[in-house]
Protein backbone atom coordinates (compact mmCIF):
# COMPACT_ATOMS: atom_id res chain seq x y z
CA UNK A 1 0.00 0.00 0.00
CA UNK A 2 1.33 3.29 -1.11
CA UNK A 3 1.73 6.26 2.10
CA UNK A 4 1.57 9.75 2.18
CA UNK A 5 5.30 10.04 2.89
CA UNK A 6 5.92 8.65 -0.96
CA UNK A 7 5.58 10.93 -3.88
CA UNK A 8 1.95 10.97 -4.78
CA UNK A 9 -0.79 12.15 -7.25
CA UNK A 10 -4.47 12.01 -6.71
CA UNK A 11 -6.40 11.75 -10.03
CA UNK A 12 -10.25 12.62 -9.24
CA UNK A 13 -13.63 12.93 -11.01
CA UNK A 14 -16.07 15.56 -9.26
CA UNK A 15 -19.84 15.18 -10.04
CA UNK A 16 -20.77 11.91 -7.80
CA UNK A 17 -16.97 11.39 -6.65
CA UNK A 18 -15.36 14.70 -4.82
CA UNK A 19 -19.04 16.71 -4.97
CA UNK A 20 -21.26 15.14 -3.89
CA UNK A 21 -23.85 14.00 -6.94
CA UNK A 22 -27.42 16.48 -5.49
CA UNK A 23 -25.68 19.75 -3.48
CA UNK A 24 -22.14 19.59 -5.34
CA UNK A 25 -20.89 20.42 -1.87
CA UNK A 26 -17.36 18.26 -0.80
CA UNK A 27 -17.59 19.06 3.11
CA UNK A 28 -16.68 15.88 3.85
CA UNK A 29 -13.66 15.99 1.79
CA UNK A 30 -12.41 18.62 3.94
CA UNK A 31 -10.16 16.74 6.29
CA UNK A 32 -8.46 14.76 3.40
CA UNK A 33 -7.86 17.79 1.30
CA UNK A 34 -6.11 19.26 4.02
CA UNK A 35 -3.99 16.48 4.84
CA UNK A 36 -3.51 16.22 0.65
CA UNK A 37 -2.30 19.83 1.35
CA UNK A 38 0.28 19.53 3.53
CA UNK A 39 1.60 16.53 2.30
CA UNK A 40 2.28 18.91 -1.07
CA UNK A 41 0.51 15.87 -2.59
CA UNK A 42 -1.04 16.95 -6.15
CA UNK A 43 -4.85 16.46 -6.35
CA UNK A 44 -5.51 16.58 -10.23
CA UNK A 45 -9.56 17.05 -11.65
CA UNK A 46 -10.70 14.89 -14.32
CA UNK A 47 -14.10 15.37 -14.87
CA UNK A 48 -17.03 15.67 -17.50
CA UNK A 49 -17.24 19.58 -16.49
CA UNK A 50 -15.74 22.43 -18.34
CA UNK A 51 -12.40 24.08 -18.11
CA UNK A 52 -14.86 27.43 -17.39
CA UNK A 53 -16.45 25.56 -14.42
CA UNK A 54 -13.32 24.08 -12.71
CA UNK A 55 -10.95 27.08 -13.02
CA UNK A 56 -12.99 28.73 -10.07
CA UNK A 57 -13.76 24.90 -8.13
CA UNK A 58 -9.80 25.18 -7.87
CA UNK A 59 -9.57 28.41 -6.41
CA UNK A 60 -12.40 27.42 -3.78
CA UNK A 61 -9.91 24.18 -3.44
CA UNK A 62 -6.78 25.97 -3.15
CA UNK A 63 -5.17 24.36 -5.81
CA UNK A 64 -5.07 26.81 -8.45
CA UNK A 65 -2.27 26.37 -11.33
CA UNK A 66 -2.86 22.31 -10.90
CA UNK A 67 -2.78 20.86 -14.25
CA UNK A 68 -6.88 19.52 -15.02
CA UNK A 69 -8.49 17.15 -17.53
CA UNK A 70 -11.98 18.57 -18.95
CA UNK A 71 -14.71 17.54 -20.40
CA UNK A 72 -14.40 13.92 -20.04
CA UNK A 73 -10.67 13.59 -21.61
CA UNK A 74 -10.98 16.01 -24.61
CA UNK A 75 -9.33 18.57 -23.28
CA UNK A 76 -6.47 18.77 -20.97
CA UNK A 77 -5.01 22.10 -19.12
CA UNK A 78 -1.06 21.70 -18.32
CA UNK A 79 -0.85 25.42 -16.21
CA UNK A 80 -2.44 28.55 -16.50
CA UNK A 81 -1.76 29.60 -20.19
CA UNK A 82 -1.25 25.82 -21.82
CA UNK A 83 -4.87 23.92 -22.99
CA UNK A 84 -4.51 21.13 -25.39
CA UNK A 85 -7.62 19.41 -27.15
CA UNK A 86 -6.99 15.84 -27.19
CA UNK A 87 -6.19 14.89 -29.62
CA UNK A 88 -4.45 17.92 -30.81
CA UNK A 89 -6.20 18.02 -34.07
CA UNK A 90 -10.23 17.21 -33.03
CA UNK A 91 -12.56 19.47 -33.82
CA UNK A 92 -13.50 22.97 -32.03
CA UNK A 93 -16.86 23.11 -30.53
CA UNK A 94 -18.46 25.54 -33.04
CA UNK A 95 -17.05 23.08 -35.66
CA UNK A 96 -18.77 20.27 -33.81
CA UNK A 97 -21.67 22.01 -33.49
CA UNK A 98 -21.79 22.45 -36.91
CA UNK A 99 -21.66 19.17 -37.72
CA UNK A 100 -24.39 17.82 -35.54
CA UNK A 101 -26.94 20.25 -36.74
CA UNK A 102 -27.65 18.15 -39.85
CA UNK A 103 -27.86 14.82 -38.09
CA UNK A 104 -30.91 16.58 -35.75
CA UNK A 105 -33.28 15.86 -39.35
CA UNK A 106 -32.83 12.10 -38.67
CA UNK A 107 -32.56 11.56 -34.86
CA UNK A 108 -34.46 13.46 -32.20
CA UNK A 109 -31.91 14.61 -29.69
CA UNK A 110 -30.91 18.21 -27.80
CA UNK A 111 -27.55 19.41 -26.78
CA UNK A 112 -26.44 21.91 -24.24
CA UNK A 113 -26.39 24.28 -27.43
CA UNK A 114 -29.95 24.61 -27.48
CA UNK A 115 -30.43 24.77 -23.78
CA UNK A 116 -30.83 28.20 -21.95
CA UNK A 117 -29.00 28.10 -18.80
CA UNK A 118 -32.28 27.95 -16.35
CA UNK A 119 -33.18 24.91 -18.69
CA UNK A 120 -29.70 23.35 -17.81
CA UNK A 121 -29.67 24.29 -14.40
CA UNK A 122 -33.48 23.28 -14.32
CA UNK A 123 -31.82 19.72 -15.38
CA UNK A 124 -28.83 19.34 -13.44
CA UNK A 125 -29.46 20.97 -10.03
CA UNK A 126 -26.92 23.95 -10.80
CA UNK A 127 -27.01 27.42 -9.98
CA UNK A 128 -27.76 29.38 -13.57
CA UNK A 129 -24.17 31.35 -13.11
CA UNK A 130 -22.59 27.10 -13.24
CA UNK A 131 -25.18 26.44 -15.92
CA UNK A 132 -23.80 28.86 -17.72
CA UNK A 133 -20.10 28.05 -17.19
CA UNK A 134 -21.20 24.63 -18.00
CA UNK A 135 -22.33 25.61 -21.67
CA UNK A 136 -19.16 27.43 -22.02
CA UNK A 137 -17.24 24.46 -24.10
CA UNK A 138 -13.98 24.18 -25.96
CA UNK A 139 -14.08 20.13 -27.30
CA UNK A 140 -17.52 18.17 -26.79
CA UNK A 141 -20.91 18.47 -26.69
CA UNK A 142 -23.49 17.18 -24.17
CA UNK A 143 -26.30 15.22 -25.50
CA UNK A 144 -29.68 14.57 -24.33
CA UNK A 145 -31.03 11.51 -26.33
CA UNK A 146 -35.29 11.71 -27.04
CA UNK A 147 -35.08 8.71 -29.84
CA UNK A 148 -34.93 5.29 -29.76
CA UNK A 149 -32.22 2.23 -29.22
CA UNK A 150 -32.04 1.25 -32.51
CA UNK A 151 -31.62 4.96 -33.74
CA UNK A 152 -29.09 5.92 -30.87
CA UNK A 153 -26.87 2.73 -32.55
CA UNK A 154 -27.24 4.13 -35.74
CA UNK A 155 -26.69 7.63 -34.88
CA UNK A 156 -23.37 6.55 -33.35
CA UNK A 157 -22.66 4.73 -36.14
CA UNK A 158 -22.73 7.93 -38.21
CA UNK A 159 -20.67 9.66 -35.46
CA UNK A 160 -17.61 7.17 -35.82
CA UNK A 161 -18.04 8.61 -39.81
CA UNK A 162 -16.78 11.72 -38.68
CA UNK A 163 -14.11 10.55 -36.30
CA UNK A 164 -16.46 10.90 -33.24
CA UNK A 165 -17.73 8.65 -30.51
CA UNK A 166 -20.17 8.96 -27.54
CA UNK A 167 -19.60 8.82 -23.57
CA UNK A 168 -21.95 8.20 -20.80
CA UNK A 169 -21.43 10.61 -18.29
CA UNK A 170 -23.20 10.65 -14.61
CA UNK A 171 -26.42 12.04 -16.04
CA UNK A 172 -26.21 12.93 -19.87
CA UNK A 173 -24.33 11.26 -23.23
CA UNK A 174 -21.15 13.41 -24.42
CA UNK A 175 -19.72 13.30 -28.16
CA UNK A 176 -16.53 13.41 -27.67
CA UNK A 177 -13.59 12.85 -30.16
CA UNK A 178 -13.22 9.33 -31.45
CA UNK A 179 -9.67 8.29 -29.39
CA UNK A 180 -9.94 10.69 -26.59
CA UNK A 181 -11.20 9.90 -22.67
CA UNK A 182 -10.24 9.91 -18.82
CA UNK A 183 -7.35 7.33 -19.67
CA UNK A 184 -5.89 8.84 -22.48
CA UNK A 185 -6.19 12.05 -21.53
CA UNK A 186 -4.28 11.28 -18.10
CA UNK A 187 -1.57 9.23 -19.64
CA UNK A 188 -0.70 12.21 -21.87
CA UNK A 189 -0.41 14.86 -18.86
CA UNK A 190 1.71 11.81 -17.40
CA UNK A 191 3.99 11.63 -20.31
CA UNK A 192 4.25 15.49 -19.95
CA UNK A 193 5.08 16.10 -16.02
CA UNK A 194 9.06 16.95 -15.73
CA UNK A 195 8.70 14.29 -12.69
CA UNK A 196 8.12 10.96 -13.11
CA UNK A 197 7.88 8.06 -10.24
CA UNK A 198 4.73 9.39 -8.45
CA UNK A 199 2.01 6.79 -7.73
CA UNK A 200 -1.11 7.45 -8.59
CA UNK A 201 -4.69 6.82 -7.09
CA UNK A 202 -7.63 7.98 -9.03
CA UNK A 203 -11.19 8.01 -8.01
CA UNK A 204 -14.24 8.01 -9.94
CA UNK A 205 -18.30 7.08 -9.88
CA UNK A 206 -19.60 6.68 -13.11
CA UNK A 207 -18.90 4.70 -16.41
CA UNK A 208 -16.97 7.25 -18.17
CA UNK A 209 -14.43 7.37 -15.43
CA UNK A 210 -12.89 3.54 -15.95
CA UNK A 211 -10.31 4.09 -18.18
CA UNK A 212 -9.44 6.85 -15.95
CA UNK A 213 -9.08 4.63 -12.96
CA UNK A 214 -7.37 1.92 -15.60
CA UNK A 215 -4.71 4.31 -16.05
CA UNK A 216 -3.42 4.41 -12.33
CA UNK A 217 -1.56 2.54 -9.98
CA UNK A 218 -4.48 2.04 -7.55
CA UNK A 219 -8.20 2.94 -8.33
CA UNK A 220 -10.96 3.33 -5.94
CA UNK A 221 -14.62 2.62 -7.73
CA UNK A 222 -16.94 5.05 -5.62
CA UNK A 223 -20.64 3.96 -5.44
CA UNK A 224 -23.01 5.48 -8.15
CA UNK A 225 -26.23 6.81 -9.24
CA UNK A 226 -25.52 5.59 -13.10
CA UNK A 227 -27.40 2.13 -14.25
CA UNK A 228 -24.23 1.78 -16.06
CA UNK A 229 -22.28 -0.03 -13.62
CA UNK A 230 -18.40 0.98 -14.14
CA UNK A 231 -15.76 -1.78 -15.77
CA UNK A 232 -12.41 -1.88 -15.30
CA UNK A 233 -10.37 -4.13 -17.83
CA UNK A 234 -7.19 -4.20 -14.73
CA UNK A 235 -6.77 -7.58 -13.21
CA UNK A 236 -4.90 -6.38 -10.24
CA UNK A 237 -7.85 -6.79 -7.90
CA UNK A 238 -5.34 -5.41 -5.28
CA UNK A 239 -4.76 -2.54 -6.04
CA UNK A 240 -8.71 -1.78 -6.62
CA UNK A 241 -11.24 -0.57 -3.83
CA UNK A 242 -15.07 -0.58 -4.28
CA UNK A 243 -16.53 1.87 -1.37
CA UNK A 244 -20.16 1.01 0.09
CA UNK A 245 -20.64 5.34 0.43
CA UNK A 246 -21.65 7.61 -2.29
CA UNK A 247 -19.80 10.82 -3.35
CA UNK A 248 -17.28 12.56 -0.86
CA UNK A 249 -18.18 10.16 1.65
CA UNK A 250 -17.02 7.39 -0.66
CA UNK A 251 -14.28 9.20 -1.42
CA UNK A 252 -12.65 9.58 1.94
CA UNK A 253 -13.47 5.99 1.78
CA UNK A 254 -11.33 5.20 -0.95
CA UNK A 255 -8.34 7.52 0.85
CA UNK A 256 -8.76 5.61 4.04
CA UNK A 257 -8.35 2.34 2.56
CA UNK A 258 -5.35 2.46 1.11
CA UNK A 259 -2.87 5.64 2.65
CA UNK A 260 -4.43 4.43 6.24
Amino acid sequence: MPTLQQPLMIVTDLDGSLLDHHSYRWDAAVDWLDQLQQHQIPLVICTSKTAAEILPLQKKLGISGAPFIAENGALVQLNASERVRIPPESLSYEALHQLLLPLKKTYRFSTFYDFTDREVSAMTGLTETDSALSRQRDATEVLVWRDSDDAFDAFRNDLLQHNLDLTQGGRFWHVMPAGSGKGEALRWLLSQQQETGRITIGLGDGPNDAPMLDAVDYAVVIKGYSKTPVRLTRQDQQHIFHTAHYGPEGWCEGLDYFLT
